[in-house]
This record gives C-alpha cells, structure tokens and sequence, in this order.
C-alpha cells in the first residue's frame, strides 16, 4: 500500500480550523559577516517569540537531500504533494495565477523582462525588477503585433514587476521543455530543447518558442531597461488530485502574487482576491475565517531581499510581518504551521536546499520550551528535520483528523 493510500484511508472530517503561513525564502544560513546570525535570528520578533514558547519546531527538506527547489515544488511539497511526482510547469502556475482559463494542450511559459548588452548577453535577469505598469506596456506592444505563429495563438499577459506569461494555444503542443533562461548574469539565452528528444509535439514546441523569440526581441530591443526577455517553466497543465478530496478541508488562498495564487487554484484552493499587504492579508482572513477549514497565506518579501542579498532588508521583512501576526492571531486556528517554501540565504542571492524552519501550534503540539522561532532553536526541535510533503500531515494529526492505525 502506498503511503498516500494509508493517509487517505485513516484521514477524518473534523471541524478544525488550519492555517499554514508562508514566509516566502525565510531560512538563510549564519555568517562570520553577519555575527553568525541569520536574518531570523537578528530580527525582532516579539509576538512569533511569543507563539514559539507554545510550539513545536524542526526542518524541513523542501525536496530531497542537496536539491534547490523552484517556488512550485517548494509550495506543493507544502501541500503535501510530492514534488518529485507532482511536477508542474512554472507557466502554468503563473497562468494559472493571472486568471488565464486554460484549455487542454495549453502550453505556457513564466517569462522575465531582462536586460541584454549589445551581444545579448544577460545583464540583469530582471530588468532592474521594472514597474508593474512598464511590464503592462511592454506586453500590449507584444501582444499587438505577435497575435499567432503559423496555426497556433499566442497570448501574452502581464503579471507584476518584471514578470509575465506567454500561453501556447494549437494543435500538437506538449511540454516540458527546457528553460530560455541561462538562471545567471553574464549568458546568453539559450535555446530552448525537448527534454523528451523523442516526442515531436515537445520539438514542435521548442521550434514555436524559437519564433517566438525571433518575433518578439525586435519589437522591444530599443526599449530600456527591458530589451528582451526569458523563459522558463514551460509546460502544459497536468492532473492533480484536489486539495479539499485529499484532506477533507475545504481551502482557500490569501495571495498577493500571481505565482502563489496560480499554486493554491491548482490543487483546487479558493482564491481570495484584494489583499496587498500582509495586515490586509490578516483582516481578510478574520472576515472569511468561518467560510473556510483551511487558509493558506503567502508573504513574498522575505524572498525579495533574499534574492537581492539585502540581509537588511530581510530582517525588516520579517520584523514587518511579526508586527502585523497579532492581527492575525484574533482568531488563532485550531493548528497553525510558519514556514518557508525554501530558503533563500542573502549570501547566495537565490533559492537553496538548506532545510527550513518550521514551527507548529496545537493544543496538542507540546513546547519545546523554545524563547524563539529560528533556524538554531528549530535544530534542536521535537520535530527534527522532514521532507516538507509530510508537513500537511502532522497539521492533520495535530487536528485529529486521523483514525487509529491498526489494532
């Protein structure tokens, strides 16, 4: 029997309330630079210092042993999907994100603006994180004049910064494919490949991508900061077996970036749309807590500033969000878990597979008599250090939603 079959079979319907809060890249790692403190760790965070007296902490292991996850497996691992079984395109969760209704056979791909010397060398992966309305324009100039290649539609759609999605409508299209995207400064675009050589609806795709790209660069390589861009993530929609049958929770999503909201739709998450800060993320959650068993909140700006090094800025991230958790914790569910989809250490300026934090509160947690929520207090937790897919479970446990197993 497989381990999933089990859970399901033993898994009850309870009246808990459940509450997973994701601060986006929170684990880091301590340096001599830093005073061997991470930015949890120098920060001031009186009321997740509070919480963390009443809880149990530990790691978790985002994928497996040494592997850097993207945001998607790192948030499906979060909801109790395996990664590794369930691998989903970025496009698509980004697509899916931004309202896109996509059809079967839909390719899409997550794409940045970016910066291009005259060689087409990449200079900035982000174009300089360019303003949300700049992404907007540079998207309806592409989408004016790129409408089709061949026999199949292309539809273009801004996100938020520097980001955005490009969906593939027409006949014979499958991904994976690899990534238009060099994941560094100082390359150029690669071409994107089949990661199937065999299959010819993924050669047709890396061929329309190839079109795409000889389409689209010209019509923007004269503006600046964004004068080309990169593409990853590309994939079509697979099957994935719904939240609410999986757990018996019926679930909904607090998020601010297409990205996350695209991840909870997916596994079949409500969408709550408005929220833009994390205090109105709170307030929204106090006024929709009885509509819902499950809330799954996501605050990006940890990450942000991970990904730019800003130790700082990090710490300010966090001490923002701990300022804003009071509000939150009005209505305290029943089982409430604060993690990270991954780390995002400021040294390495990007994801990384150190294990992140974790704290977990129930009536029936236990403390591990810990003052505070870090990464050196969760190393010595009760709950140790666990693959992120089981994290789902022990909420359930925590809300007695198992059935005895076995005599």
């Amino acid at each position: 029997m497989k381990l999933d079959s089990l859970y399901s079979e033993l898994t009850l319907k309870t009246n808990a309330k459940l509450a997973l809060i994701v601060l986006d890249g929170l684990g880091d790692i301590a340096r001599k630079e830093t005073n061997y403190l991470t930015p949890l760790e120098a920060a001031h965070t009186p009321n997740l210092d509070g919480l963390s007296k009443e809880s149990a902490q530990g790691r978790m292991i985002p994928v497996a042993p040494g592997i850097t996850p993207g945001s998607g497996p790192g948030h499906l691992a979060l909801f109790g999907y395996d990664p590794i079984e369930f691998q989903v395109g970025r496009g698509v969760i980004e697509a899916l994100g931004l309202g896109v209704e996509l059809k079967p056979g839909d390719v899409c791909a997550r794409a940045n603006f970016a910066t291009l010397d005259a060689k087409g060398i990449v200079r900035d992966r982000r174009a300089g994180r360019i303003p949300t309305e700049t992404c907007e324009k540079l998207c309806a100039m592409l989408a004016a004049k790129v409408k089709k290649i061949g026999d199949t539609q292309v539809i273009i759609k801004a996100g938020k910064e520097h980001r955005f999605v490009v969906v593939f409508r027409g006949k014979g299209l499958e991904g994976p494919l690899t990534d238009a995207d060099p994941n560094r400064e100082g390359f150029a675009i690669p071409t994107v490949k089949p990661r199937d050589a065999k299959n010819a609806k993924q050669k047709k795709m890396a061929k329309l991508i190839a079109e795409f790209y000889k389409k689209a660069l010209p019509i923007i390589a004269k503006e600046k900061p964004a004068n080309g861009f990169l593409m990853r993530g590309i994939a079509h929609q697979p099957q994935i077996p719904l939240f609410e049958e999986r757990y018996k929770l019926k679930p909904a999503a607090i998020a601010v970036y297409p990205m996350y909201k695209g991840l909870s739709q997916l596994v079949g998450m409500v969408k709550i749309e408005g929220p833009q800060t994390i205090k109105e993320q709170f307030e929204r959650y106090l006024t929709d807590y009885d509509k819902y068993d499950f809330f799954f909140i996501h605050y990006k700006y940890t990450d942000k500033a991970g990904e730019d090094g800003n130790f700082e800025a990090k710490k300010k991230a966090i001490e923002d969000f701990d300022a804003a958790l009071p509000l939150f914790l009005q209505k305290r569910p029943d089982v409430l878990a604060i993690t990270g989809d991954h780390s995002t250490p400021c040294a390495l300026k990007g994801h990384s597979w150190h294990p992140q934090p974790v704290l977990l509160h129930s009536a029936v947690s236990g403390s591990d008599k810990l003052d505070r929520f870090t990464e050196t207090g969760a190393n010595v937790g009760s709950l140790g250090v666990f693959e992120a897919k089981f994290l789902m479970r022990l909420m359930q446990a925590n809300a007695k939603a198992f059935d005895k197993f076995g005599a």
